[in-house]
């Protein structure tokens, strides 16, 4: 299956830092067969970095979008709007998303949908809090994530998930091999369980604190078909490196 390695940038950069980046990274990487890469950029970023990429093997998403085709949605972007630039793929259901702007489970299927509808490939980020793993409630956590946050009606080959601990994002902290192993191994059970045999090939993500030093024993881990990595992006030589780790 194919490695996906996706850089989501947050709230960093401005045009000239999003073109400068891009510009790294696109004039060192090479195209492969096993690998994508996709860089998700702030949205006033996204027609700069979609043109700078549309020659290149390099796909492209935003980091959100909102659950409303269209309307009296003050500051809402919509999926229609971002698939019309020329992304491919949409964030939904980030850990930020969740606890900043307090998205529900079903806000996030609904944004999911939006996505899907739009032409886009949403990726779904589940994780648990530390306080969840502490206390043992990880893995029930991430199913409830799972099973509220994933649209019925798509299918298996039409979604990412991402699982991020929320613990490990931006702390430095990496959940160990076997913690990887474990949680990676249940979700793909658990989207058998909902998409039927087809949940096999839903590519899933890890996330937390990827580095290039990390990045190859992560993917070569049971189920992890790529990373989504955040400071590590920033960095074109960095970010380069963890595309070359798959």
């Amino acid at each position: 299956m194919m490695k996906l390695i996706a850089g989501n940038w947050k709230l960093h950069g401005n045009q000239s830092f999003a073109e400068e980046l891009t510009s790294g990274i696109i004039g060192k990487i090479q195209k492969s067969d096993d690998r994508l890469m996709i860089l998700c950029p702030p949205f006033t970023a996204l027609a700069s970095v979609i043109s700078a990429t549309r020659q290149s093997c390099v796909q492209v998403g935003a980091q959100d979008c909102s659950a409303h085709e269209s309307g009296a949605y003050t500051g809402e972007v919509a999926a229609s709007m971002v698939k019309e630039l020329g992304a491919q793929y949409c964030i939904v259901g980030h850990s930020e998303r969740r606890l900043y702007h307090h998205e529900s489970n079903k806000e996030v299927a609904c944004k999911a949908t939006a996505a899907h509808h739009a032409g886009l490939m949403p990726i779904i980020c589940v994780g648990e809090q530390e306080s969840d793993r502490d206390e043992g409630r990880a893995f029930n956590v991430v199913e409830s994530q799972l099973r509220e946050s994933i649209p019925a009606d798509i299918s298996a080959k039409d979604f990412v998930i991402a699982y991020e601990p929320v613990w490990a994002i931006g702390t430095g902290k990496v959940a160990g091999v076997s913690e990887i192993a474990d949680m990676h191994a249940f979700i793909r059970e658990k989207l058998i369980e909902l998409k039927g045999k087809d949940g096999q090939d839903t590519p899933l993500l890890y996330g937390g604190s990827v580095k290039p030093g990390n990045a190859a024993e992560i993917m070569g881990v049971a189920h992890v078909g790529g990373v989504l990595v955040g400071g590590a992006s920033l960095k074109a030589d960095d970010f380069l490196a963890i595309y070359d780790a798959a």
